[in-house]
């Protein structure tokens, strides 16, 4: 739900905000407190973490980094992405406050709350931002589902399901097991 309706917020003005809880989000210039998630949504989080860092530490492409970490997106968008890759040809927009600009990848794990900002409003403004690729998980279906944002903005490549294994050109060699993301 957003905070503030009247009000259009500016990044520097989301930046004011005390650090630690409640977390929000800035979105097209509304404040939208994130509550904590559930215990599942953590461990999904973990293990795409786990995942993708065992490869990075193999083959060291980029950075990695998990919420929250706020992503500058515009003067009116500041994303907290549950997990979020930067190439190394990209690495200039990492600063001190985080990420300014579109990382290369972005994972978000759906919550009841927040699964209808994540699907529409922040899959079209990473789109619109330059984002590659986005992975939205769902716990509630154990899904994947893969969006190249730059082949198609609206439409997922692809879904894939628990007994499922899937590759990102992101992370050449990489086998990435549904399975696995869903381990609790």
């Amino acid at each position: 739900m957003p905070v503030a309706e009247a009000l259009k917020i500016t990044t520097e003005e989301y930046r004011l905000l005390p650090e630690g809880g409640p977390r929000y989000q800035l979105i097209e210039g509304k404040l939208y407190m994130s509550p904590s998630p559930n215990r599942f949504h953590q461990v999904i989080v973990r293990n795409v973490f786990r995942v993708l860092d065992a490869h990075l530490t193999e083959h060291p492409t980029g950075a990695l980094y998990f919420a929250p970490l706020d992503v500058h997106l515009t003067q009116h968008d500041v994303f907290q992405p549950d997990v979020l890759y930067v190439s190394n040809e990209r690495a200039d927009i990492l600063v001190d406050e985080g990420v300014r600009g579109a990382p290369d990848l972005v994972v978000e794990v759906l919550s009841p709350g927040t699964q209808q900002i994540d699907r529409d409003l922040k899959r079209k403004a990473y789109a619109a931002a330059g984002v590659e690729e986005m992975w939205i998980i769902d716990p509630g279906d154990n899904s994947v589902s893969i969006h190249r944002l730059m082949e198609n903005a609206e439409e997922p490549v692809a879904v894939h399901h628990k007994g499922i294994s899937f590759e990102s050109p992101l992370f050449p060699g990489l086998l990435i097991d549904c399975a696995e993301i869903f381990r609790g």
